[in-house]
């Protein structure tokens, strides 16, 4: 027999709805079917959403009727607040561009996708997005000796490569016959102006070529010529080009790299602003970065058509569409870059531009799930390394993450080692392939890296990575399909060549994670997904963390979560989660369990915390939500990065951070990624990065105990 009241249904009185913005107080709130917490949880309603609120329905207690895709329900103002969503603002006036109301995707080489035909890219994507309308495809770039290059000079795969005007005018044909457009995409470095703008011309005069963005950037490799060198570069185009013809400008958004480009010089010649919005590269929310975009760039006098990561989280992905596009009037959207986005990523990318009243309001965001998750390290048996000269050539350190990492010299003609990474893969399926780039000896801007053995693939994938941009950091290579019946299936590879003299490159961690995407969270998970069957203490007896009670008997929680402590030092903060320890350090070299089933995602020494131990949680059973633990202050670690572990397994056991602390189990729960690539986050004072990236540990535990 149900214990909760009968549902509220939505009050005849609630009057007209309002379009808004969720502002939640937390990275999600529960959605209840009626107005009080005694009424069952019937879903979640995450920040940064889209809803309909009824300003008329709210309670005397301040609970409020929203409408959120199909699901309706009731809401607490106490934890919600609403940005209304009233239309596309008048001033300033949008000035048109061809990338208005549409979605584009860009392209940067064949090698890199698993297609081996115009007509499989094109008439793929129109399958699972078919909603993007445009291809921004790499037309060329500048090299140190000829001046410039087609694109097809760095691309093995010959049927896609773009090598002049003749397979451009075969990618026009083939994206007019599925309503696709054509626009170019170069990185101009004034080395050779007249060679670099030549191929320039000859490409955006093809029939069918509806622009050209320019990715200039403030780092080597991309524009080298000056302040004094736009003007006579420009002009050399603009010349040769219609006067109607488009050239937008894709930038580093952030304030600090405004002035290195320029920005004055190139502002009479371009039409359009793209700002390289990577929030998970930047290792910022996206909400953050869009924010800086505008405050930067909207003043600057032209359209900006925000370039989203398309790499990144799902659920990070589809709040930056709604931020772009409904907070900040975003008349078109880009995402960077075709290769790397999962199957959930791609329902978000085909998401219709929509700015001001959209309709539908969108319901929950897409997330994925991962299966099988293999983490190879240099000092993991799926490693292997080796050298041309037949002498010493690799050295070593201990990365910021706690593993060794080899490291040496670039080679400007000859390579001298050889790395190899074989994940050994034994279910079939897409894969995301990630690379993690030390913050050391990892100065390259032209790492190699090579895909082997990949389905559809004839050939070896090349994916260069620029690893100085990089730091302590996973970055995608690409989603691939690998067969477990392929010998090698997804081998990485990768040498010491990269074509620089005086940088650095490093061998560190390679990662696959196999993506599951479900139909609905919960429900309907395809086979291969690990799930989480719920949440126990890390800390106490067997029997004690299966009882009724949260924290076992004798454990107290010293500092519970969003509590100030330290007042009045140096360190008073928002605690993010508890503090569990026993009176008189009784819990000191206590064994620390696995809250719920997960993998190890960071398992190191960190200043300050100690030893820290981070797990990413698979999706709840019941209701697919991913979440990160984080145990800090541990001792005696027996588990490593990339291992999985379930509920209740040992990983540690309760330490003083070296003596820096009396013994405790610090214990936090995070619904964001934050603690994926900052192990070490502490919000500190700042009460509002707390609630967007931490949970209630005892609450969440309480309200997802397994049922056995």
């Amino acid at each position: 027999m149900s214990t909760f009241p009968s549902p509220v249904p939505k009050p005849t009185s609630a009057g007209q709805g309002q379009l808004a913005l969720a502002r939640t107080q937390a990275p999600y709130i529960n959605l209840r079917n009626g107005p009080g917490t005694n009424y069952r949880d019937i879903g979640d309603i995450r920040n940064n959403t889209m809803l309909v609120h009824y300003a008329a329905s709210r309670t005397r207690e301040g609970w409020v009727w929203i409408e959120q895709g199909t699901v309706g329900g009731w809401v607490s103002s106490g934890v919600i607040g609403f940005e209304n969503i009233a239309g596309p603002a008048p001033v300033p006036p949008q000035q048109a561009t061809p990338y208005d109301g549409k979605i584009a995707v860009w392209h940067w080489k064949g090698d890199v996708l698993p297609e081996n035909t115009i007509e499989d890219v094109v008439r793929n994507i129109k399958t699972v997005a078919p909603n993007v309308s445009q291809m921004w495809i790499k037309i060329c770039d500048a090299t140190g000796t000829n001046g410039a290059q087609w694109q097809g000079f760095w691309d093995t795969k010959r049927a896609l490569a773009i090598d002049g005007p003749q397979s451009i005018d075969r990618w026009v044909q083939v994206l007019s016959r599925y309503g696709m457009e054509f626009h170019a995409w170069a990185v101009p470095k004034g080395t050779h102006v007249e060679a670099e703008t030549n191929i320039m011309i000859q490409a955006c005069t093809r029939p069918g070529v509806k622009s050209l963005i320019l990715d200039v950037e403030p780092y080597d490799g991309f524009w080298q010529g000056g302040r004094d060198g736009v003007r006579p570069y420009m002009t050399r185009l603009r010349r040769a080009l219609p006067g109607s013809f488009h050239i937008g400008m894709s930038v580093d958004p952030r304030k600090h790299h405004f002035a290195s480009i320029f920005p004055q010089e190139w502002f009479p010649f371009v039409n359009s602003i793209h700002p390289q919005d990577y929030w998970a590269t930047f290792r910022r929310p996206p909400e953050e970065v869009l924010q800086e975009t505008y405050e930067v760039w909207g003043s600057y006098g032209r359209p900006i058509i925000p370039v989203l990561d398309g790499d990144a989280q799902p659920t990070d992905m589809s709040t930056a569409v709604t931020l772009a596009t409904q907070r900040h009037r975003a008349a078109g959207l880009s995402w960077w870059r075709l290769g790397t986005f999962s199957p959930a990523g791609w329902k978000v990318i085909n998401t219709p531009i929509s700015v001001g009243n959209p309709t539908p309001v969108p319901g929950p965001e897409p997330t994925d799930n991962t299966g099988q998750e293999i983490i190879i390290r240099p000092s993991d048996a799926g490693f292997a390394n080796g050298t041309y000269t037949g002498k010493p050539e690799l050295q070593e350190f201990q990365g910021t993450w706690g593993w060794k990492v080899f490291y040496k010299n670039t080679e400007p003609q000859t390579s001298k080692v050889w790395a190899r990474w074989s994940p050994g893969i034994t279910i079939s399926g897409r894969y995301e392939i990630a690379a993690f780039v030390s913050a050391r000896h990892s100065t390259t801007t032209n790492a190699r890296f090579k895909i082997a053995n990949v389905k559809g693939s004839t050939g070896e994938i090349l994916v260069n990575v620029d690893q100085s941009r990089q730091g302590n950091q996973w970055v995608t290579l690409g989603v691939f399909e690998l067969d477990r019946a392929t010998n090698g299936a997804g081998t990485v590879l990768l040498n010491d060549l990269t074509g620089e003299t005086g940088k650095e490159i490093a061998f560190d961690a390679l990662r696959w994670r196999q993506i599951t995407t479900p139909s609905t969270p919960g429900g309907g998970l395809p086979p291969g997904t690990n799930l989480a069957d719920g949440y126990d203490s890390p800390v106490g007896t067997d029997t004690e963390r299966r009882g009724t009670q949260v924290w076992p008997s004798q454990w107290i929680d010293a500092s519970p979560f969003a509590q100030v402590y330290f007042v009045g030092t140096p360190s008073e903060a928002y605690h993010t989660g508890a503090d569990l320890n026993l009176p008189r350090d009784a819990d000191a070299h206590s064994p620390v369990y696995s809250c719920a089933n997960g993998v190890i995602t960071f398992a190191s020494r960190l200043p300050t915390w100690g030893n820290v131990i981070i797990i990413k949680h698979d999706p709840l059973a019941s209701n697919g939500k991913v979440l990160y633990s984080r145990y800090g202050h541990v001792e005696n670690l027996v588990v490593k990065v990339g291992e999985r572990v379930k509920r209740g397994q040992q990983i540690a056991k309760v330490g003083n951070a070296f003596g820096r602390f009396a013994y405790h189990l610090h214990f936090d729960l995070s619904p964001t990624t934050i603690l994926e690539n900052h192990p070490e986050h502490w919000p500190a004072k700042n009460l509002k990065n707390l609630l967007a990236n931490y949970i209630d540990p005892r609450k969440f535990i309480q309200e997802n105990r397994p049922k056995a």
